[in-house]
């Protein structure tokens, strides 16, 4: 039964938790690290850790794709990105950077803005972001691209053509059906049915948006939209995510669409609010299959923000919702980020291997296993 409070007369709302509100309850039973795997599955595809990178190009170049998927994760390639619209991203990253690291300096929030929106002003040229996939492809790592629900029809034929694994189609929030004034509605259903790749889509934030999403064939659903720290959705929509609650319902989600289907699993991807271990650890013991990071890499010091962190929204033409900010030194390799050993003892590094730890100290030997821990609520 839902915990509804009064807050005014004549309306109510849904008291919800964040990852911060709940705990983990060891059981009777420990293991040894060792013994745990954190190994994750998707369609035909399978990580040794449950990673899929944001499709920011903050932190998902080309190269830190390829070294994700030397370490065993999946990273995610942003078909409007800059490595889609611009021959030498770099150099576009460059001039970003250096008008950011002014800006920090001089206590300016969001005056990069309007370079962000120059920059993805520039169309996407499908040559390039062809040529991008196909390099990526010649890694011979798993590729999985991000296209945004407005976009997805014009797009995908490329990407697929291109030669990717996995599509993802991703933004603020998604429905089962897009639809715009002056133009045929996406209806994901018939979109999904028609692609020869698995298809991840999202956001969503409550059980019947992720019921309606998993009904459209998607191999994946992602809860959340990536907030964080550099993200503005909260102040200029009004749109908040309660990540515990929401990966919560999707999971129920996931277990009455596996009823109804009689079998048919739909993996819950948890994408917002996450930025240490103790983070990633909550997402999965609330039903998350795997999890989307963006921010917390950004202190990788292969990744090319270099410290500072935005995500697409922050482009946005008309309304950015996001900025670029400067999170954290960029010093720490990638290996060490996820795997350790850890640089310190905030949570930040050595993720999936703090993933492991927990798991071993709850008794836990697998993810799904892991889902089934004990939980409780900080009063």
């Amino acid at each position: 039964m839902q915990d509804s409070v009064e807050i005014g007369m004549g309306r109510t709302a849904r008291r919800t938790f964040t990852l911060d509100d709940i705990s983990l309850v060891p059981s009777r039973r420990t293991r040894s690290s060792r013994d745990v795997s954190t190994a994750w599955q998707i369609d035909a595809y399978r990580f040794e850790i449950p990673l899929l990178t944001h499709p920011t190009d903050a932190v998902s170049s080309p190269k830190v794709i390829t070294e994700v998927g030397r370490l065993g994760g999946l990273g995610v390639l942003d078909a409007e990105g800059l490595w889609a619209r611009h021959a030498d991203p770099e150099k576009e990253l460059a001039r970003l950077l250096g008008g950011a690291e002014e800006e920090e300096a001089e206590g300016i929030i969001d005056g990069s803005v309007e370079v962000l929106q120059d920059l993805y002003s520039t169309p996407v040229d499908p040559d390039l972001l062809t040529q991008t996939i196909r390099d990526l492809k010649a890694s011979g790592q798993t590729v999985a691209v991000r296209v945004s629900p407005q976009n997805a029809a014009t797009l995908t034929p490329i990407v697929v053509a291109a030669g990717i694994d996995l599509l993802v189609i991703q933004g603020t929030i998604v429905s089962a059906e897009h639809v715009h004034r002056g133009g045929e509605p996406l209806n994901l259903k018939n979109f999904i049915s028609d692609q020869d790749v698995p298809v991840i889509v999202g956001g969503c934030t409550n059980f019947q948006t992720a019921t309606h999403l998993m009904r459209t064939g998607a191999a994946g659903v992602i809860v959340g939209y990536g907030s964080g720290s550099t993200t503005t959705t909260d102040a200029v929509l009004g749109i908040d995510v309660p990540m515990a609650t929401a990966i919560c319902d999707a999971a129920a989600a996931r277990r009455a669409y596996l009823d109804e289907t009689g079998g048919r699993y739909v993996h819950v991807i948890a994408d917002g609010d996450l930025q240490t271990s103790s983070d990633v650890i909550k997402a999965v013991a609330c039903g998350a299959d795997a999890v989307m990071l963006g921010e917390p890499l950004t202190s990788a010091e292969e990744v090319p923000g270099e410290g500072f962190y935005w995500v697409s929204t922050a482009a946005h033409p008309k309304l950015p919702r996001g900025h670029v900010s400067y999170t954290g030194t960029h010093d720490v390799p990638l290996e060490a980020l996820l795997h350790g050993p850890a640089t310190g003892s905030l949570g930040d590094t050595n993720i999936f291997g703090a993933l492991k730890r927990a798991m071993a100290k709850t008794g836990y030997n697998d993810l799904k296993d892991f889902q089934k821990v004990g939980l409780t609520v900080r009063a």
